[in-house]
């Protein structure tokens, strides 16, 4: 199989001990790319070195909602300034992690709702997808990119809403981004879902460190396992896993402009 992680956090700190060895495991297993994501302004810089280190690693860089409390009014440019210098570059395909958090305790809508916005704009102006974090929030967050009509898409990551909230991803043109939390036993509704999804709306990703599979409960989750979430999900729906590998690798490389 051949296979893309279209969301890993392999900067985070859980992976600073064995970081190359996970690489190396998965070039083993078949996961050929992998697309770290950006948080916050602290960690863009890390992300970014580690796009141009590893061959197999891409970068996307953005504002997530859980980290509202991070975030300055002034990181909103610098984020454009980085969309400047990197503009063109292979290595950045995308904005992200962005989006709507509305499950955190008290959460700043009105704040999240201005954060978002103000980087749908950056998507719009560099004509890049957009990777979005969306938590209780759907109804929201597809009004909005109804309203928002983006030059080019992207991802809703680690889906797990309703048929008829997918249905309005899709007709927008996003992708739904499946991982591990589809995997586990009771997760029934996403199981309805994942009956109905046509295939070429569904990209994998296995949030790692977090959202582990079924098959490695209790563990650091891992690109590594993206195989497995593969074969997994593929089994719920009723395919082969090279069927399922092959659509969400040439999904993902029509989403993102990749050969």
């Amino acid at each position: 199989m051949r296979l893309i992680d279209t969301h890993t956090h392999l900067d985070f700190d859980p992976f600073d001990a064995d970081r190359g060895e996970v690489l190396t495991r998965c070039r083993e297993a078949g996961v050929e790319r992998l697309l770290v994501l950006g948080v916050h302004q602290a960690n863009w810089a890390r992300v970014w070195q580690l796009a141009t280190d590893e061959p197999a690693v891409y970068a996307a860089l953005g504002l997530h909602p859980v980290f509202l409390q991070d975030h300055q009014a002034e990181h909103i440019d610098e984020l454009r300034d980085w969309l400047v210098r990197l503009r063109g570059q292979d290595k950045l395909c995308a904005i992200g992690e962005i989006g709507l958090d509305y499950y955190i305790e008290a959460p700043d809508k009105a704040r999240q709702q201005r954060l978002l916005e103000a980087q749908l704009e950056l998507a719009d102006e560099f004509e890049l997808p957009v990777l979005l974090h969306v938590r209780r929030a759907h109804a929201q967050m597809i009004a909005t990119l109804k309203e928002r009509k983006l030059k080019r898409a992207g991802i809703a990551h680690a889906f797990s809403g309703s048929w008829e909230e997918a249905r309005e991803y899709i007709k927008l043109g996003y992708k739904l981004g499946l991982g591990g939390a589809g995997t586990w036993p009771q997760a029934h509704r996403m199981h309805r879902v994942l009956q109905q999804l046509p295939l070429d709306s569904i990209v994998l990703e296995t949030d790692a460190p977090d959202i582990a599979p079924h098959s490695h409960a209790g563990q650091r989750n891992s690109p590594e396992f993206l195989p497995d979430i593969c074969r997994e999900l593929a089994e719920l729906r009723g395919i082969s896993p090279e069927e399922l590998a092959d659509a969400s690798y040439r999904n993902s490389c029509e989403l993102f402009g990749w050969r």
